[in-house]
Order: C-alpha cells, then sequence, then structure tokens
C-alpha cells in the first residue's frame, strides 16, 4: 500500500468524480483509476461504486478513507517533526476559526509567523459543525472556537482555553446610554440594534442573556459577518453588543461610543481544539507555545479598558 493511492482515494471522496479528483492530484485519470484498483486488490476489498459515473464509496471505502486522513496526517507530522530537526518548523499551518474569533486570530498569527518565517498560514473561517468535521478529518490542524457550544459535538479533542467573551455595548455617542458606566440587558433590548443573525452561536448566546435579564431582542438588522454589522454601526444609526475581541480589529468607529454591559448570565470560554487521537502535530504544539506566552486573556481585557476609559 502507498500513500499516493491513500491520496487518490481521498481526493475521489472529496470531489466524487473521478476526472477532477485526477486534476487535483495532477495525474491522468487512468492512472488515478488503477492505482484505486490496486489498493482495493491490495485490501481484496471494493472501496468505489463504479457505473457509468462514480457512484459513491462502499461502507468499506468510507472506513479506509478515515484511515487514510490519519495516515496522511500523521504522515505529514513526521515531515514536519524531521524538518524541524533539520532546519527549523517549516510547511503550512492550516488554522479554522468561527468568524467572531476571526478579529482575534492575528494576535496569533503574527507573533507565530515572527517565529517561524518557514510556515505560511491558511486561515479559514469555518462554522464550528465544520471545524468538528474538519478536525475528524485531518483537513485542519486546529481551530479557533467556542469551547462550550451545546448545538455542536467538537469530538475527540485536545482544548485549550484562551479567553472568555465579553459583551459591550457599541452605540451612537448621542445615545442615552453611552454616557453610563453600566448598561443593562433589558435596557439595549429597546434601541435600534444591528446583531449577528440567529444561525450563529454568538447570536444565540446574546440571545439567552438577553432572556436571562426578561427581554426579548428583535434587531433591526441581521447579518453574518462582523465586517458587515460593523458597517451598519459605523453609520451612528444603530447600535449592537459586540464581542470584547473584535476591538482588537474593528476598535470604536467614529461618533460611537462603546460601554460596559452587566455581567452577562454566559460568557462562553474561546480557544483553542485540536483532534484527540494520534500524536500531537508539530504545527499545533508550535501554536501553543505562542499561546501560553501571550496570555491572550490579558492582552484583549487590556485593550477593552483602554477603549472604555
Amino acid at each position: 500500500m502507498l500513500l499516493r493511492q491513500l491520496e487518490y482515494l481521498v481526493a475521489l471522496a472529496r470531489e466524487r468524480h473521478f476526472a477532477r479528483a485526477a486534476a487535483a492530484c495532477h495525474v491522468s485519470q487512468p492512472s488515478l483509476s488503477e492505482a484505486i484498483r490496486k489498493l482495493e486488490r491490495e485490501l481484496d476489498v471494493p472501496l468505489v461504486r463504479r457505473g457509468q459515473r462514480f457512484g459513491g464509496l462502499t461502507p468499506e471505502g468510507e472506513r479506509v478513507v478515515l484511515w487514510a486522513h490519519r495516515i496522511l496526517a500523521d504522515t505529514d507530522s513526521l515531515r514536519q517533526d524531521l524538518a524541524k530537526m533539520r532546519q527549523g518548523l517549516s510547511g503550512t499551518l492550516r488554522l479554522g476559526a468561527i468568524p467572531t474569533a476571526l478579529t482575534a486570530a492575528s494576535l496569533l498569527t503574527t507573533p507565530f509567523c515572527e517565529r517561524y518565517p518557514h510556515v505560511r498560514v491558511l486561515l479559514t473561517s469555518l462554522s464550528s459543525r465544520e471545524i468538528a468535521r474538519r478536525l475528524a478529518n485531518f483537513e485542519i490542524d486546529m481551530a479557533l472556537t467556542y469551547l462550550e457550544d451545546d448545538d455542536e459535538d467538537l469530538g475527540d479533542v485536545r482544548v485549550s482555553p484562551l479567553y472568555e467573551e465579553r459583551y459591550l455595548l457599541l452605540t451612537p455617542a448621542d445615545s442615552h446610554l453611552a454616557e453610563r458606566p453600566v448598561a443593562r440587558w433589558a435596557e439595549v433590548a429597546a434601541l435600534p440594534l444591528c446583531l449577528l443573525a440567529p444561525e450563529m452561536r454568538n447570536r444565540r448566546i446574546l440571545d439567552a442573556n438577553f432572556r436571562h435579564a426578561g427581554a426579548v431582542v428583535v434587531p433591526v438588522i441581521e447579518t453574518d459577518t462582523v465586517s458587515a454589522l460593523y458597517a451598519h454601526v459605523a453609520t451612528q444609526r444603530w447600535s449592537s453588543v459586540i464581542a470584547h475581541a473584535w476591538l482588537h480589529m474593528f476598535g470604536v468607529p467614529e461618533g460611537m461610543r462603546v460601554v460596559r454591559m452587566e455581567r452577562a448570565a454566559h460568557e462562553p470560554r474561546v480557544g483553542l481544539v485540536m483532534t484527540g487521537s494520534g500524536p500531537e502535530s508539530v504545527m499545533a504544539r508550535a501554536v501553543l507555545g505562542i499561546a501560553r506566552e501571550l496570555n491572550l486573556g490579558e492582552v484583549l481585557d487590556r485593550l477593552t479598558g483602554e477603549y472604555l476609559t
């Protein structure tokens, strides 16, 4: 069994088309097909349902693909480990992040790239469900996400907490709450609000906090990106409840004020997660080392304090 055969099978499972899988692997379609047939002969099981076109994987094929992801990931880790011994860490760090944590990602990736200049970083915005899938399939090295998620099971993962998400009111300077030392959730619910959309985990956390305060929130505008939220708030027509980590990237728009919210019923932890099976990857270990040195929670709390004063 050759690693190349496993790579071809993984590509076919991903592309679900022989020609596209061959193109992704930079080989001819007959070469890819023959390599997969040879793998079937070596394992003595059918892996692919064949007809006029690709008909999917057999149950045995699905199982082999799971093993192939793990074997290929371990092989990459081995190569990275040996390369680090020879000349320092090199390769690609594949990092996923939920949209609301993307704003803090540069606090990790910038010092990481300064310390490991031969490493490329591929940072991808992913839902928590997609993070769980890609970690299980060894398609990413690690991810920034909520560590407690009632809606999604991250599966067998190792976790490293980074910070607790704090909530702040971002409101026009002429708002009646702009000069308050602390804004109450029930008061904020009555403002014309722009919030993230209900399918996003951050919004569901906010809704739960509003309900705990005895309030129901009905935003004027809902969006699925933090950048679009800030673009609307910057018009000074709407207020929003923001996570304190967003200040690192977006700050406070002109004509707006940031006000501390009363302590929320739920302030979830955000952290790094990586697969719990197999040895810890060299890339993940290097990122964790940077994270421990930074103490991201203190960095974000200090930044928040500067804006509040």
